[in-house]
């Protein structure tokens, strides 16, 4: 389905591209991700969304929205609203799950992959494909990790996007995998959260940390923290990669991500590692 009102945002879209992404890495796809704790407050004058509109994302460059569907057997209430509005306005649509420790691995697994297939029903969807991704917090297990793994490739064919926390756990838990654990790891493309330069400079440094992928997929570079009941945007901003506070003229703090590749190869990760919803 084509959406009308994009043409004429073609130049703002370009605009804020340019504006949103260093020169370090070029002009990256933007992709924004959500979870019921958003949107945060209001923090200055600009546009504003919310789990039922997210045209203003869409504005403002992002090109696909992933919003959490579950956390440790619990599931979040905003994740089928935000899916929906980003569909409508042409940004793809995927879905996360927070791996808990205390939690069941493979049970976390079937509640994720049940959430997906119930969203791929819920509605005609415009986009091809839902894409799947495992949150794997500073606590994980490696067995936990490839059990999650299994379970959601077992049950729908795809093999899920590793996100990893940025912490020493899992660089030592990963780094000191054996070879055969390491190949199992890198069936999945990793998506790194770094939005700090403390420690570390930049994405390749962190990269060769965890010794196990070649080269990364996704990068988290905006995060968000809570200082006195208040969020703190939270931005890469070192060296070559100089990202801005705020996401184009976005009126709160957002956690967002670069894909490291074009518009196109997008669109082909996006259906390689996602549910068929067409």
């Amino acid at each position: 389905m084509k959406h009308p009102f994009l043409l004429p945002s073609i130049l703002l879209l370009a605009l804020c591209l340019r504006a949103s992404t260093p020169s370090g890495l070029g002009v990256m796809p933007e992709i924004i991700n959500v979870s019921a704790y958003d949107p945060k407050e209001k923090q200055r004058a600009g546009a504003s969304y919310s789990e039922h509109n997210v045209s203003a994302l869409r504005e403002n460059g992002a090109r696909a929205l992933i919003a959490r569907a579950g956390k440790g057997g619990d599931l979040d209430e905003k994740c089928r609203n935000f899916l929906s509005s980003a569909d409508r306005v042409g940004m793809l649509p995927g879905i996360y799950y927070r791996l808990q420790t205390q939690v069941d691995a493979a049970k976390q697994a079937d509640q994720f992959v049940a959430r997906a297939q119930a969203l791929a029903r819920s509605r005609d969807w415009n986009a091809p494909a839902l894409l799947l991704c495992g949150d794997f917090d500073a606590k994980s297990r490696l067995s936990d990790i490839l059990r999650f793994m299994d379970r959601i490739e077992s049950r729908t064919g795809v093999v899920p996007v590793a996100y990893l926390e940025n912490s020493a756990h899992l660089k030592t838990l990963l780094n000191g995998a054996d070879q055969a654990a390491k190949a199992r790891l890198r069936r999945m493309p990793y998506w790194l959260a770094l939005y700090s330069n403390t420690h570390v400079s930049g994405p390749r440094e962190l990269l060769n940390q965890y010794g196990v992928w070649s080269n990364w997929t996704m990068w988290q570079y905006g995060g968000v923290d809570w200082e006195r009941g208040r969020s703190q945007p939270k931005v890469y901003s070192s060296g070559a990669y100089r990202f801005p506070r705020y996401f184009g003229n976005i009126d709160r703090p957002l956690e967002r991500n670069v894909f490291n590749g074009s518009p196109a190869s997008l669109q082909t990760f996006w259906q390689r590692h996602g549910l068929k919803l067409n």
